[in-house]
């Protein structure tokens, strides 16, 4: 799960983060208003979307007026911002964020995320800030520099120290730095948070450190311990059909394929969209039903890969384990009835009471193409798509 960069900031204030002051706004008037309210005579007028970019997408301004603030204001509220995290379709702008301006001396770049790989979360400064962390990565990888944090310790004075040195935090700036890290650690372990990413970390007049953007994802399987977070979702900013998908349970990412994909597991789901494009297919969404899929679900999942008007075809990949073949069998000739499926349609079934599966599906009377393994299945799935 995403939130937006004021809602990012007002969490990490709570740890003592410090980010310059700043006020959501929903309407041109309300960014005006924000201005006079911040005071000053610089206000940095930001889009709100969950996508990074957004500056040199245009939807980061600088205004030294009241009348440049409506001016920005009017020109990115609605717009469409495209940036190298949007697509080519872009995101329409709901939210604007007014935040008084501050001199900068000079960006940094601080992020972390969970390394599954030390099983610790791995904290990764550079002083290479403002600037895609992708791109430092590939051509100057010796300005990265990483710490895997304990967690049974957290991140200690000495870790944050030694990280803000090496990325050039002035000696006199030090503690506000380590302040500022371990808060950050402390946001990222107690919200359950899977990425936390502050780009730029700003150097400021007068030498205090502050975060100038926050980036939060939330691990969705944590959320149950968070409805204070869950309360800050903006489904304005997701995909109607991803939406559709978590009210069921289901996961669901949309592609650009043409062959839907309903798997039960996320790495077999991953697989059969492997296999489907090893025989030259294009797989049209990610769709994983879990362990416990009923009728109703497969039926409600039937319903989201036929939104795709692109859809030409699909592949159902199931290895019965906790969930039956029988069980399974049962919801596709119910879906594939209650829908009135008019793409073709192949089926792949192994595991527990695979045999009495797929009788039920020869007995159905539906146009339903069997597959014996995965590579069968993928085979037909495509020439049927053709």
């Amino acid at each position: 799960m995403k939130i937006h960069e004021y809602q990012a900031k007002e969490i990490l204030r709570k740890y003592n983060v410090i980010t310059p002051k700043g006020v959501a706004c929903f309407s041109v008037n309300e960014a005006v208003q924000a201005a006079q309210q911040l005071g000053g005579n610089v206000w940095a007028v930001k889009a709100q979307i969950y996508a990074g970019g957004r500056g040199k997408g245009g939807g980061v301004k600088v205004a030294k007026s009241l009348d440049e603030v409506r001016q920005h204001a009017s020109e990115i509220l609605n717009m469409r911002l495209i940036t190298h995290q949007t697509g080519p379709e872009g995101q329409i702008v709901h939210r604007l964020f007014i935040e008084q301006g501050i001199q900068i001396e000079k960006e940094f770049y601080v992020g972390m995320v969970v390394d599954r790989g030390q099983q610790r979360v791995c904290l990764m400064a550079s002083s290479e800030g403002g600037m895609e962390i992708e791109k430092v990565a590939v051509e100057a990888p010796e300005k990265i520099h990483k710490v895997f944090i304990d967690p049974i310790t957290g991140l200690s004075q000495q870790q944050a120290e030694e990280v803000a040195q090496k990325i050039g935090i002035p000696k006199q700036s030090l503690p506000g730095a380590v302040t500022l890290l371990q808060g950050l650690y402390q946001a990222f372990d107690e919200t359950d948070a899977s990425l936390l990413e502050i780009n730029p970390l700003a150097l400021a007049s007068e030498q205090q450190v502050m975060a100038l953007d926050a980036k939060m994802n939330f691990d969705e399987n944590a959320l149950f311990r968070h409805p204070e977070i869950v309360a800050l979702r903006d489904l304005d900013e997701e995909d109607p059909v991803e939406i559709e998908a978590s009210k069921h349970e289901l996961s669901y990412i949309p592609l650009d394929g043409n062959i839907g994909c309903l798997v039960n597991g996320a790495g077999l789901a991953m697989a059969t969209m492997d296999i489907i494009k090893l025989y030259g297919g294009n797989p049209a969404n990610f769709l994983d039903v879990g362990g416990g899929a009923t009728a109703e679900k497969v039926t409600e999942a039937f319903k989201l890969m036929l939104r795709n008007s692109k859809l030409q075809g699909i592949l159902v990949n199931i290895f019965g384990g906790i969930m039956k073949c029988d069980v399974i069998a049962q919801g596709i000739v119910a879906a594939a009835r209650d829908v009135q499926l008019k793409v073709p349609l192949v089926v792949r079934l192994e595991g527990t009471n695979v045999d009495l599966g797929k009788k039920i599906l020869a007995d159905s009377g539906l146009k339903i193409i069997s597959a014996d393994n995965m590579a069968d299945a993928a085979q037909k799935a495509v020439n049927a798509a053709k």
